[in-house]
């Protein structure tokens, strides 16, 4: 790819999604692009590119921004995080009076295996919330993956991967070579789309944000801006949960690490951070 094409695509893959995209990536864009341009029926991962800029063709570019991105995802995935969430988010929140309503974001869901993850856990031990209504919404940029996350349905090798057999027998029903999730887990997840460097003041307040494995393919303004805005959408007494390779530190002052549990982060009061309030 010649370096004007390159820098063009990579231009507008961090504009559209924030996704950085460096010369040593090439080989990423190659392996991702080349099957698109094939689908397309070019011959060329170049082509592909040189069609997109010259046409401006904006259904193209937007396959090429879901080609881009990393869909990486399995239940329970880390298992930290559900821990996290059983012995010290939920016991927090419900403690703090926030006990007749929880609300979860689950950023970049990708095709739902997290929020199901947590709609299972919240199934099979149902005091974890003490009674409270919890709402779980899930977003994504990805039409392909949402849609793929509200129909429920996954491969054997998808349902292997981090699902104990329990689960898979209490919550899936098996059609030929797929399982199919309940419709009790389904009916409690709600999916959207969105594209966090959006506005998301359209979500409403949240106690819970997962966000987690995405920030790694954000510049640090992004990520900052993100986190910033995601805060922004947070109650007062809030957890955010990010990956295993993600931190706040020395990112966003929005947030705090939980002193005695490592990976967990605390909305930062507004005048710990000197905000006065309004």
């Amino acid at each position: 790819m010649n370096p004007t094409d390159f820098d063009y695509i990579t231009s507008e893959l961090k504009k559209r999604s924030g996704i950085v995209i460096g010369q040593d990536k090439l080989y990423l864009l190659e392996s991702r692009l080349s099957p698109l341009a094939r689908k397309e029926g070019l011959t060329s991962m170049d082509e592909l590119v040189s069609v997109v800029r010259t046409r401006r063709d904006e259904r193209l570019m937007a396959q090429i921004v879901d080609a881009m991105t990393t869909n990486e995802t399995f239940f329970f995935r880390d298992k930290t995080p559900f821990e996290h969430l059983e012995k010290v988010v939920f016991p927090a929140l419900t403690k703090a009076g926030s006990s007749n309503r929880i609300r979860i974001l689950c950023a970049a869901c990708s095709t739902g295996q997290e929020p199901y993850s947590i709609a299972m856990m919240l199934d099979q031990n149902p005091q974890i919330a003490r009674g409270a209504h919890v709402e779980i919404v899930a977003t994504d940029i990805s039409d392909r993956v949402l849609e793929k996350a509200k129909a429920g349905v996954y491969s054997q090798f998808e349902v292997q991967r981090g699902l104990p057999i329990k689960s898979l027998m209490t919550y899936f029903t098996q059609q030929g070579d797929l399982w199919k999730i309940s419709d009790k887990l389904r009916t409690n997840v709600s999916f959207r789309k969105l594209n966090l460097l959006d506005p998301l003041t359209g979500l409403g307040s949240f106690d819970i944000v997962l966000c987690r494995n995405v920030l790694i393919y954000f510049d640090m303004p992004t990520k900052r801006d993100i986190l910033t805005r995601l805060s922004r959408q947070m109650s007062d007494k809030s957890y955010l949960l990010l990956g295993a390779a993600e931190t706040v530190v020395g990112v966003c002052d929005a947030f705090v690490a939980n002193k005695e549990t490592r990976g967990l982060y605390e909305k930062q009061p507004a005048a710990a951070r000197g905000i006065r309030a309004a």
